[in-house]
């Protein structure tokens, strides 16, 4: 078994490195080894071990962690990408808060990345119909990390939300590759309209804390919203909208917003 665990580690660099952080922090703290054993060590793979975790806290009496579980390892087992996602959201978390030491704190502490990969249980449910059951999560989800998903919202791979607390996703919105949402942003509809209603977020974007954008606008790739702004109109590719009604400013742009993480707004940059 031993054998086995260490060829299926070799294979999948990301769970090897997991594994390795889990055996020290489980030498440094030994309070915490159990806990440690059981969430990663335990494991032959990251989705079983993810798939356990996550399992352990969705559950309570109205649902068993056990069967929890089993609807998170039907899933994973059916759709790979669920598993391609959860690891380059994994390093999208390590890359870009300097909060984190190593991925296994992402993986056991928080609960950004933690809701992130429950919703994608739940828009695998909600795609194959099963929406009560979609809906659950949904709760459960909201109830447990404080972050509210549609199970209906499109979402890519690499995402990391920052804190997590408050963050509000509606069902047509579409969060695409590599972007970065710190807590207290919301992408919801600008009232009673039906259809498709939510904001269209494209590749490499950073949502700083308390952004709101309301109704179906496109937040162009690579561009950013600033702190506590409410963003109304489209935002052209590589442009900073800030303020409210949110305007843009530094259109010149940067390469990467989602990695570099640079929530510093020059006012007087190019102000639109």
């Amino acid at each position: 078994m031993a054998h086995t665990r260490e060829k299926i580690a070799t294979c999948d660099p990301i769970w090897s490195s997991l594994r390795a952080d889990a055996e020290a922090m489980a030498e440094r703290e030994p309070a915490l080894a159990s806990f440690i054993h059981a969430a990663i060590l335990n494991h032959e793979r990251l989705e079983d071990a993810l798939s356990y975790h996550l399992a352990k806290k969705l559950g309570n009496e109205d649902m068993e962690p056990m069967m929890v579980r089993e609807i998170f390892q039907d899933a994973m087992a059916a759709d790979p990408e669920i598993g391609a996602a959860m690891r380059a959201d994994l390093s999208a978390v390590f890359e870009r808060d300097p909060a984190c030491n190593s991925p296994i704190e992402a993986f056991l502490f928080y609960k950004g990345f933690q809701a992130l990969e429950c919703y994608r249980i739940g828009h695998w449910l909600w795609k194959r119909e099963r929406r009560a059951m979609a809906r659950f999560f949904q709760s459960r989800i909201s109830e447990m990390f404080a972050v509210d998903i549609h199970p209906a919202a499109r979402m890519g791979r690499g995402i990391m939300i920052d804190h997590g607390t408050g963050v509000v996703i509606g069902e047509t919105a579409v969060v695409e590759d590599d972007v970065s949402i710190m807590q207290d942003v919301t992408l919801g509809g600008t009232g009673k309209e039906g259809g498709d209603r939510h904001p269209k977020i494209r590749r490499g974007v950073l949502l700083s804390l308390g952004a709101k954008i309301l109704g179906n606008i496109e937040i162009g790739e690579y561009s950013r919203v600033g702190a506590g702004s409410v963003v109304l109109r489209a935002v052209p590719p590589g442009c900073t909208a800030v303020g409210v009604p949110a305007k843009l400013t530094n259109c010149a742009g940067s390469d990467r917003p989602s990695q570099e993480m640079n929530q510093f707004i020059d006012e007087q940059d190019n102000k639109i």
